[in-house]
């Protein structure tokens, strides 16, 4: 069996790092010497180059848009306890991970709930699912991008900062009822929902039902036009469950030994 000449493995080396192909130049000596020993045609060699470069690219690119997408640690779909929160569907997060039924049309999901009922672990959980499905993801507080976007208008680039979001195909709004009456915060904030309107998907998490966005947004027609954009295309979960982190604390002054009430999950009124 022939071996490689040292001259040309070395060309190649070259000619692959020129290429922007890491995953090919790290892989083809050992498919190389897999292909003399086993006598592949040219064609199945080639294939599996590419295929592995293909396969590398993809990981990479996840690796980049997770790191951008800036989602809290630990908050996936195996952790939820969607026991507890039983007027969400299992199979219907599950369908939504997917997001060509709902990103590519630009339509909104919406999770309402009290402080502490797991609406910013099931909206990290869902953004990180669609990121490790090829979208693009944004998580951040509402407070927090109000705040850019302020700085953007006073430096006059409202206009290309909103543009800049669209490379997101989801926008995360963590918290949005703790947004200020503040007119500036208030005004972007409406003109980031209006730039995204059937274009753009957002998910949004709130612990006030839509009676109480008074308090987002002080102006009563800016509030039913910015809730009419955005339940115009949308999913809404209610998750009116007791808070998590209520019951962990219940259950650890319970202490061993005593039966606990996770299993018993009573709705507030």
């Amino acid at each position: 069996m022939k071996t490689t000449n040292p001259i040309d493995a070395a060309r190649i080396e070259l000619l692959l790092s020129d290429l922007r192909l890491p995953a090919i130049k790290l892989m083809w000596p050992k498919l190389a010497q897999q292909s003399d020993k086993e006598g592949w045609p040219a064609a199945r060699f080639l294939a599996a180059l590419a295929e592995h470069e293909i396969a590398d690219r993809g990981r990479r690119r996840i690796e980049r848009h997770l790191a951008e997408a800036r989602l809290p640690v630990g908050k996936t779909l195996d952790s939820f306890d969607f026991e507890a929160v039983p007027m969400v569907s299992k199979a219907q997060v599950m369908a939504l991970t997917a997001g060509d039924s709902w990103l590519e049309k630009g339509a909104n999901l919406l999770l309402f709930g009290p402080p502490g009922g797991g609406k910013s672990h099931l909206a990290a959980a869902i953004g990180l699912a669609l990121v490790e499905h090829g979208w693009r993801v944004l998580f951040m507080r509402t407070s927090d991008l109000v705040q850019r976007l302020q700085i953007a208008r006073r430096e006059l680039a409202l206009e290309s900062t909103l543009a800049k979001l669209d490379k997101y195909h989801l926008l995360i709004l963590d918290d949005i009822v703790y947004v200020s009456k503040d007119q500036a915060e208030t005004s972007v904030l409406f003109e980031l929902i209006g730039s995204r309107y059937e274009r753009r998907s957002m998910l949004i998490t709130a612990n006030q039902p839509f009676g109480d966005w008074g308090k987002v947004f002080p102006d009563q027609a800016m509030t039913l036009a910015a809730i009419d954009r955005l339940v115009h295309h949308s999913t809404i979960f209610e998750m009116n469950v007791e808070s998590y982190r209520r019951r962990a604390a219940l259950d650890r002054k319970r202490g061993p030994g005593r039966p606990p009430t996770h299993a018993t999950i009573k709705e507030k009124g």
